[in-house]
C-alpha cells in the first residue's frame, strides 16, 4: 500500500526557528478518491485555494455545522441544479439559501407542458445575436430557449399568484414555499425531474431573495396588481411583508448560533451580489441593528467568486473584511475561511462529487459495523450522517421567530435608546 502524505501535514522547524510547511504530494494514478486528489494534488497556486476551500467545506461537514448556501447567476436555465445544487441540498446539511428572483423564475421552464421534452439548448458564445432575436430564440451565454418559454412561463406564475392562497401578506419564503409546491405538481404531471424550488418545498428549505422586485416572478405580479389598479383583478391582494421575511432570516442566524447543538453557522457562496450580502446580514441586523449580545457572525465562510477584489465590490470582498463588520467570526476565520477567484460552474460539481463520496463510505462503513462502532473510530462520519431530512426550518418559522421577538422584547431599554438622535431642524 502507498503511503498517503497530505499536503499539508508535514512541518518542521527551518535555521532561523520559522514555522515552514513542506510541499508533500501523491500521483494521481495513486489516488482512489475525489479526496485523495483535492487533498494531495493540489500542492499550489489556485489549486492550493481549490485544497483549502475542500477541507473547509468538509471539516464543517464533519463538525455538523449548518450551512447557508448563497447563489447568484443561471443556475437553473443552465441545468446545473440538477446536476450538484439538488444533491447538494438532499444530504440534510443546508439550513437555507439565498438566491435571485431569476433563478426561481427559470427553475419552472423544464415543468412546462409544451416544453417536458426541454426548453433549453445550447448555443455558442460567439452567436450572431441579431440573427437569435430574428428566429425568437434568447441567450444567455451559452443557453438558449425559445421566447415561447417566457410566455408560458409568464401565463403559469400568473395562474399560479393568482390562486387564493396567495392573496394575503406573507414574505418571501412562503410564496416561494407555495411556488415550489406548484412547479413540483407539475413536474409529476409532465414527468420531469424535479426542480430546486420543488426541492426546496419537499425537504422545508427557506428560500430568501433579497432583490424581489429584480426578476419576472415579481413582474408577473405587478400585472396582476396593475389588473387589480385598473380595476380588471380587485380580488388580487398578493403582497410581499419583506420586514417578516428579513426578521426570518434573523430568526434562523439566532436558531445556529443559540438553538442547534453546534452553536455556529458556516456558509457557501457561489457568486456575489444581493445573495451573498442578504446571506451576510443577519449578524448586523442581529447585533448591529436589534442590539442583542453575544451575537457571532459565521463561524465558516467560503466563497467562490469571479469579482476580483481590487474592485471594492461587496461581491469581491473576501471573508477577512467581513470579519471587520462582525459578519464572520474574528477568532478562527484565518483557519476557518476561503476565497477563491473562480467559475464556481467549474468546480461545483467535483467538491459537491467529492463531499457526496464521503458521506457514502461513512454510510457503507455504518451498514457494515454499526453507527456506533463507526461513530467511535470516525467522528467526521457523525456530520456527514445527519439525517437527509435535513432542519426543515421553514416548518419551525413561526417557532423560531416567536423566540427572536422575545429577545427584542428583552431588549426593549436598549431599542428605545437607540431611536434618539439630535436631528437637525428639516
Amino acid at each position: 500500500m502507498v503511503r498517503k502524505m497530505p499536503t499539508e501535514s508535514h512541518h518542521t522547524h527551518g535555521a532561523k526557528g520559522g514555522h515552514r510547511r513542506y510541499v508533500r504530494v501523491r500521483r494521481v494514478d495513486e489516488c482512489e478518491t475525489l479526496h485523495d486528489v483535492f487533498t494531495d494534488c493540489l500542492p499550489a497556486f489556485g489549486g492550493a485555494y481549490l485544497r483549502r476551500i475542500y477541507r473547509i467545506l468538509d471539516r464543517a461537514i464533519s463538525m455538523g455545522c449548518p450551512l447557508t448556501l448563497a447563489i447568484s447567476g443561471p443556475v437553473t436555465v443552465s441545468g446545473q441544479h440538477q446536476a450538484w445544487l439538488i444533491p447538494l441540498l438532499e444530504t440534510g446539511w443546508v439550513a437555507y439559501i439565498s438566491t435571485t428572483d431569476a433563478v426561481c423564475y427559470h427553475d419552472g421552464h423544464r415543468s412546462l407542458n409544451a416544453y417536458k421534452s426541454g426548453p433549453v439548448h445550447e448555443v455558442s458564445i460567439h452567436s450572431d445575436d441579431a440573427a437569435l432575436r430574428d428566429e425568437g430564440t434568447i441567450r444567455v451565454t451559452d443557453m438558449a430557449f425559445d421566447e415561447g418559454v417566457l410566455l408560458d412561463q409568464d401565463r403559469f406564475v400568473s395562474a399560479v399568484l393568482a390562486q387564493s392562497e396567495f392573496q394575503r401578506n406573507m414574505t418571501g419564503t412562503e410564496m416561494r414555499y407555495l411556488l415550489g409546491k406548484y412547479y413540483g405538481a407539475q413536474e409529476a404531471h409532465n414527468g420531469v425531474a424535479p426542480g430546486l424550488l420543488a426541492t426546496c418545498h419537499r425537504l422545508a428549505i427557506p428560500v430568501f431573495v433579497g432583490a424581489p422586485a429584480d426578476g419576472s416572478v415579481f413582474l408577473n405580479s405587478m400585472k396582476l396588481w396593475a389588473m387589480r389598479e385598473s380595476g380588471l383583478a380587485p380580488e388580487y391582494c398578493f403582497n410581499l411583508d419583506l420586514h417578516a421575511e428579513v426578521f426570518e432570516a434573523c430568526a434562523y442566524h439566532r436558531w445556529g448560533l443559540f438553538d442547534n447543538p453546534v452553536h455556529a453557522l458556516g456558509t457557501l457562496i457561489l457568486g456575489g451580489g444581493v445573495p451573498k450580502n442578504y446571506n451576510l446580514q443577519p449578524e448586523p441586523a442581529l447585533g448591529q441593528v436589534l442590539g442583542l449580545p453575544d451575537v457571532r457572525g459565521y463561524h465558516f465562510d467560503v466563497q467562490i467568486v469571479t469579482a476580483p477584489v481590487t474592485d471594492g465590490s461587496l461581491s469581491s470582498c473576501p471573508p477577512a473584511e467581513a470579519v471587520t463588520w462582525g459578519k464572520v467570526d474574528k477568532d478562527s476565520y484565518l483557519q476557518t475561511t476561503e476565497s477563491m477567484q473562480a467559475d464556481y460552474s467549474m468546480v461545483m460539481p467535483f467538491l459537491v462529487k467529492a463531499l457526496l463520496d464521503n458521506r457514502a463510505r461513512y454510510e457503507r462503513m455504518v451498514l457494515a459495523e454499526g453507527a456506533d462502532a463507526v461513530f467511535e473510530r470516525e467522528p467526521n462520519a457523525r456530520g456527514y450522517l445527519r439525517p437527509r431530512q435535513g432542519y426543515r426550518l421553514f416548518e419551525q418559522r413561526e417557532t423560531l421567530c416567536e423566540r427572536l421577538k422575545n429577545d427584542v422584547r428583552k431588549n426593549s431599554e436598549w431599542l428605545a435608546e437607540s431611536l434618539r438622535y439630535p436631528l437637525a431642524s428639516a
